[in-house]
């Protein structure tokens, strides 16, 4: 459903379910902000979207670029969502197109991932690894900081959890 104020719809998916056009964006996306502009030194192509658990999350917003290969919508934000075999769930490989940053794209979507993976497993703490520089942005969301920084692909990143309240 749209956002009214944004028009940017949230979709949800396993890779093998999006429109190729789709992913080839997604993945667009991802090296734009990664490796073009923040310069990541770890290829962003893990295969972990190959893994049948695995959702991605992503908002499209209209557009009329000709790089989206006659679609109608472009995505500007997108995060995966892991499942690891212990259970633990990841969320990462967040990312807002640079002139999308101040929508409120990246709450909508972080959000979003919580709800998804408390629906696929209630009792599962959550575990993401932030850049840096937005640990008080995950924490203003109700992350909390477990570690020590530490570099993910030549950038300062730090473990944090956020653990779903009970009812």
């Amino acid at each position: 459903m749209p956002d009214p104020e944004t028009g940017g719809v949230l979709r949800r998916a396993h890779l093998q379910e999006i429109d190729p056009r789709t992913v080839y964006l997604l993945a667009k996306l991802r090296q734009d902000v990664f490796t073009l502009e923040q310069h990541a030194d770890d290829a962003d192509l893990d295969g972990r979207e190959l893994e049948a658990s695995t959702v991605l999350l992503w908002i499209e917003v209209p557009d009329a670029e000709p790089v989206t290969g006659g679609l109608e919508r472009q995505p500007v934000a997108q995060l995966r969502i892991l499942r690891d075999p212990d259970g633990t769930v990841h969320i990462g490989r967040v990312v807002v197109r640079a002139d999308r940053r101040r929508d409120g794209f990246g709450r909508r979507l972080v959000r979003a991932a919580l709800d998804v993976a408390r629906e696929i497993a209630p009792e599962a703490v959550v575990e993401i690894g932030a850049q840096a520089y937005l640990e008080r942005w995950y924490g203003s969301m109700g992350f909390e900081t477990t570690g020590p920084l530490f570099l993910e692909a030549g950038i300062e990143h730090v473990p944090m959890r956020y653990v779903h309240p009970r009812d």
